[in-house]
């Protein structure tokens, strides 16, 4: 379950109190720079059934929609720290389900990418139950990306 953050936190200070958050990181075998890069192109976005658009570059005020069958979602880019990190909101019925992704340089060229959830609003505690689905399904869906990027990377390294 979405998990609320701690009274008196950072994040809780700087703004509206959320209905909870998640957070769930992974490391891969690839440069912070490169991991950012297959991840900001939406060409790499592959997960079936789901399907992905984004009107314009990946920056600030950028439009993704993510369809799956029976359903569209829209989001927009709020912040962005190219190579660095980024926060896409998507508009749930009175209230924001926000995706606060990090880019961590490690050693050995390597990269920790940190996702953070969380859900917020007027109406955010009766989206709790739609929210929890990208709870559940975060873990896996970013190890497919971490072994992504590193195929990529493999790829990109063999051919250099």
């Amino acid at each position: 379950m979405l998990l609320p953050f701690p009274r008196g936190s950072a994040h809780a200070a700087a703004h509206e109190e959320p209905a909870g958050q998640f957070q769930h990181s992974v490391q891969c075998n690839a440069t912070r720079q490169f991991a950012w890069s297959y991840w900001t192109n939406i060409v790499n976005r592959n997960d079936p059934p789901a399907k992905f658009a984004l009107d314009g570059p990946f920056d600030v005020g950028s439009r993704l929609t993510t369809t799956l069958p029976g359903q569209t979602w829209h989001s927009i880019i709020r912040a962005c720290k190219a190579d660095r990190e980024a926060t896409i909101e998507m508009q749930l019925p009175d209230a924001i389900l926000s995706f606060h992704w990090q880019f961590e340089e490690l050693p050995q060229n390597r990269t920790r990418i940190t996702q953070r959830l969380a859900l917020s609003g007027p109406n955010a505690n009766s989206s709790v139950a739609q929210a929890s689905i990208f709870e559940q399904t975060a873990p896996d869906g970013m190890k497919k990306l971490a072994a992504a990027i590193e195929r990529a990377h493999h790829v990109n390294c063999a051919e250099s």
